[in-house]
């Protein structure tokens, strides 16, 4: 209840990341409002400097959650974090030094667009510590872009990714979407090719999905956009892992691909169950027990921060929900979930289904872990859904 105020290749697991906490601030600003996005933002600047005074004072009322653990990786999100000037950033990573202890070989993460990125903001973001740029391409065609509304062109993408390449940083990534009105396995595969062209590290690849409240759910509901059948967006999605493994890229969570040493590492993190603290606007905290999330409002949230007063809702999983949300994240990536976090009473009580899955290649256990198979890949929602636990009582 929500209660307010209140052997066949794969990396082996001594290659997951080790979990130091995380930290996370949302941005909640964007040059304007994509087709597709509901996450809380404003195409407003009117209050970024009482929301990032919220933040830097939220960030100092809060660092004790983490109960002085080194933090492993810090990332900025959004929104658009990448719209804040060197000042602004380094002020909220000036806090954070001063306030818990960092890791020196920390992940420090901001996303941007590439109308965000120079050859001096880079200097800029480098010489705050930061070692991670996350892109925001989405297409390489501008009809694409357009049809997105999206800030930037094609062109501006492919001088962004120059950039960002011969930067020197530790790793980067870019963000791409299939599965999109009219796409076909031609488009997807010309959008790969020139990706990888780029050589590409990392790519993080999303279907597209409807939600509520965006400017696509009215054009679905209104039937002036239809998006491709389950079996065309299905065939991308496979020919999406085919293409990353044949050039050397390893799908580690079911929308993530990366060359070895390249991983993010607050990402995986976060599908690992490992606590993070989350600042800003509708930013959300998890210490693997309880969660936390801000009111996505930022004048309601500036405001609360700086009376003292409540700007958040929390819940309480209850051992049974844990599970099940350690079940989920877990199949998502190539390491599984381990079979002694699951319990044996897990084990048979879902002994059938398991079973059923096994035999249909589509889960596999092995080092003692519960995991997909690529087959499975395409069904991971499903699978972990369908073995859900539903004994609170346990």
């Amino acid at each position: 209840m929500a209660l307010r105020c209140g052997t066949c290749g794969l990396p082996t697991l001594h290659q997951i990341p080790q979990p130091l906490a995380g930290l996370y601030f949302h941005i909640p600003f964007c040059h304007r409002a994509c087709t597709y996005c509901d996450f809380h933002f404003s195409t407003s600047l009117r209050t970024k400097g009482p929301v990032l005074a919220a933040m830097r004072k939220e960030l100092e009322a809060r660092v004790g959650e983490l109960e002085g653990a080194s933090l492993g990786s810090v990332y900025f999100g959004g929104g658009t974090p990448g719209m804040l000037s060197p000042g602004e950033l380094g002020g909220l990573l000036a806090d954070v030094r001063r306030l818990a202890p960092v890791q020196p070989d920390a992940e420090i993460t901001l996303e941007a667009n590439p109308e965000d990125v120079s050859a001096a903001s880079l200097d800029a973001w480098q010489r705050l510590g930061i070692n991670r740029v996350s892109l925001g391409i989405q297409s390489f065609r501008d009809d694409r872009l357009r049809w997105m509304n999206r800030s930037h062109d094609a062109a501006r993408s492919h001088r962004s990714i120059g950039l960002v390449s011969a930067a020197g940083l530790r790793t980067w990534t870019i963000d791409l979407i299939y599965g999109l009105p009219g796409m076909g396995l031609a488009e997807w595969e010309e959008q790969l090719a020139i990706a990888l062209g780029h050589g590409m590290p990392h790519l993080s690849a999303y279907c597209l999905t409807v939600e509520t409240r965006t400017a696509l759910h009215h054009q679905v509901a209104a039937g002036r956009v239809h998006l491709p059948a389950d079996g065309e967006q299905a065939a991308q999605f496979g020919h999406l892992i085919a293409r990353m493994e044949a050039s050397g890229l390893v799908q580690y969570e079911i929308s993530n691909f990366g060359k070895e040493g390249h991983f993010a590492v607050h990402n995986t993190n976060y599908w690992r169950g490992v606590p993070y603290l989350g600042i800003g606007p509708a930013a959300h905290s998890f210490n693997g027990v309880r969660r936390r999330w801000n009111v996505a409002n930022n004048v309601r949230y500036a405001d609360a921060v700086e009376k003292g007063a409540c700007h958040w809702e929390e819940e309480t999983l209850t051992p049974v929900q844990q599970l099940n949300e350690r079940l989920f994240t877990g199949l998502r990536t190539m390491w599984g979930v381990g079979l002694a976090e699951l319990g044996d009473r897990f084990l048979q009580d879902n002994a059938k289904a398991i079973g059923r899955y096994l035999a249909l290649d589509e889960l596999q256990v092995r080092d003692g872990r519960l995991m997909l198979t690529p087959k499975g890949r395409h069904f991971a929602d499903r699978i972990a859904s369908d073995l859900f636990a539903t004994d609170d009582d346990r």
